[in-house]
């Protein structure tokens, strides 16, 4: 997992490498965060023409983008996007899930007045997790760089920290001498 910095780990890569010892043709998933759709791409070329996957944002911006990229990546048509909050999960979303992808912050490229929130981003892990199928995985990137970023991380921290160990497995991927960099939860239901 060797990034193009040479022997540094490639965060985005390790990601991918959890979700696929989870997620395959025909697998429902769920990018709770969509941002300009990287992962939903990801997630929507994994489970096939037989899957699906619904994608969060709360930015008209957000979906427009994510709808372009997936359309010019040649994605299936098998995803469906949603413009409300991840915590409204179960709104949309009533089957077990096979994976989640969390990426909290802010959009890329945007002006980053408007991140993930702790007050919803809480409920929305809470409904992942119930949501979660048996053998499926959940991933929940931290950017602890900015103030709710951290604020955010210490939160999921704290609470996957509580859940039992014997039906959920939580690891965490973490830079250990760079304090400030992004690290990420592999959350795998037994």
């Amino acid at each position: 997992m060797a990034s193009k910095y040479g022997n540094m780990i490639d965060l985005l890569a390790l990601q991918k490498t959890f979700i696929l010892n989870h997620l395959g043709e025909g697998d429902t998933a769920v990018d709770f965060t969509m941002g300009n759709g990287h992962d939903t791409e990801f997630l929507s070329k994994t489970v096939g023409e037989n899957g699906h996957v619904f994608a969060f944002d709360v930015q008209e911006q957000a979906l427009e983008s994510t709808a372009k990229n997936l359309e010019a990546a040649g994605c299936p048509k098998n995803y469906t996007l949603i413009l409300d909050s991840h915590h409204n999960v179960k709104k949309y979303v009533q089957g077990p899930i096979k994976a989640g992808m969390f990426n909290l912050g802010y959009l890329p490229g945007s002006d980053k007045t408007v991140t993930t929130m702790s007050e919803t981003t809480m409920p929305a892990i809470e409904a992942a997790v119930d949501l979660l199928d048996h053998g499926g995985v959940l991933l929940v990137a931290v950017y602890p760089g900015h103030a709710e970023g951290d604020a955010e991380g210490k939160m999921v921290l704290d609470y996957f920290a509580t859940l039992d160990r014997h039906v959920i497995c939580c690891t965490l991927i973490r830079i250990l001498n760079s304090p400030t960099s992004p690290f990420f939860i592999v959350v795998e239901k037994k």
